[in-house]
């Protein structure tokens, strides 16, 4: 600070910013807040991740059931679906983030081909214990 006569005055001690002790009890409670939180929110991750799983199984399953009634075969290829419009693209296993590894699961009939049913090819386990591709 100047004073009227131009010389410079000290500013004066306290009153202005944080010590060091405030600062780290403000921390301490952030980490407090975010040890509560972070668990929850990946949870709520993974829990979407199955949700659309389930809905992305589904759907295929219900088209390749339209595409069988409608053609009277099984699609070769999960491309197949893509090529005559009964699907705008394959869609991506949540799970390990790729349209490629899908298990896809042959007719039981011995003299068909192609698909019939499809499954997660992701390695682990669900949220409740059961391994992904029992979806």
């Amino acid at each position: 600070m100047v004073n009227s006569m131009g010389t410079i005055k000290p500013a004066p001690r306290g009153g202005r910013g944080f010590t060091l002790i405030e600062l780290l009890v403000v921390l301490s409670v952030i980490a407090v807040l975010l040890t509560i939180a972070a668990p929850r929110y990946f949870g709520s991750i993974d829990k979407s991740k199955e949700q659309a799983l389930r809905e992305n199984l589904r759907v295929v399953r219900l088209t390749l059931d339209k595409f069988r009634a409608d053609k009277g075969h099984w699609p070769k290829s999960l491309d197949d679906l893509v090529e005559d419009h009964y699907l705008h693209a394959v869609p991506l296993d949540p799970i390990t983030e790729s349209s490629s590894t899908w298990i896809l699961i042959p007719p039981q009939d011995a003299e068909e081909t192609g698909i019939a049913d499809i499954k997660s090819g992701a390695s682990g386990l669900t949220r409740g214990g059961l391994p992904y591709e029992s979806y």
